[in-house]
């Protein structure tokens, strides 16, 4: 690959900040199809987003191949370091956030739940999502008290998934399964419970992007763990 002119380095580095915004976007939206799947047990629209994966990833492999070759052929100060490794970090979180995605929409293939009728799903996905979109704007920003504000809101999700566990416990026992229903009964809680746990990964993958953010900015590790 040809070295880039040094002119052009500055607009390498916006593209990537651009591109992997974009990235998000695609992602964000795979998620709000898979939320939509889910919720109107849609096989069609699940389809779509499994089959929207493969894209996700291959979008992934490329822009990661640009963080590398801006390492290794622009040799950046400690400045743009950073920015190029949290943003390569940052791309490794939204496409998992992806996979996420096609993990709910495999759920919503599954059908109907005899329990989990209470569980929010919705609420709980709409919530991770705005999690995500603030800390990938925070990114974009270079914002550090709105990348605080996102791992602060992180309770807020891990509450959220601690009351859909509770609910789904305790709609097994209330159900009361004879024992012919009582497999198919367990196959259902299982897949609302991994439901609910990929959906904390969600937000668990916006703190990490506000964490990587802060450390670019401000060579601040203090939401990394």
């Amino acid at each position: 690959m040809i070295v880039v002119a040094r002119e052009d380095y500055r607009e390498s580095l916006d593209a990537l900040r651009a591109d992997v915004a974009s990235m998000a976007e695609a992602v964000l939206a795979q998620l709000r199809r898979a939320l939509d799947a889910f919720e109107s047990d849609d096989g069609a629209a699940a389809r779509e987003v499994i089959d929207g994966d493969e894209p996700i990833n291959q979008r992934y492999l490329d822009l990661e191949g640009d963080c590398i070759d801006l390492i290794a052929l622009q040799q950046p100060v400690a400045s743009d370091l950073r920015f190029i490794a949290a943003s390569f970090k940052i791309l490794t979180d939204v496409e998992r956030i992806g996979d996420l995605a096609t993990n709910l929409a495999r759920y919503a293939l599954s059908g109907d739940s005899a329990v989990g009728s209470e569980v929010r799903v919705r609420e709980i996905g709409e919530t991770t999502r705005g999690q995500v979109r603030a800390a990938v704007d925070a990114y974009v920003d270079g914002d550090v008290e709105a990348c605080r504000a996102v791992a602060e809101r992180d309770d807020e999700v891990d509450a959220l998934c601690q009351h859909a566990n509770e609910t789904v416990v305790r709609e097994l026992i209330a159900s009361e399964p004879d024992v012919w229903e009582v497999e198919r009964v367990l196959d259902d809680v299982s897949r609302v419970l991994l439901t609910i746990r990929d959906l904390e990964r969600v937000g668990d993958h916006a703190v990490n992007i506000a964490a990587r953010t802060l450390y670019m900015v401000d060579n601040d590790p203090e939401l990394i763990y």
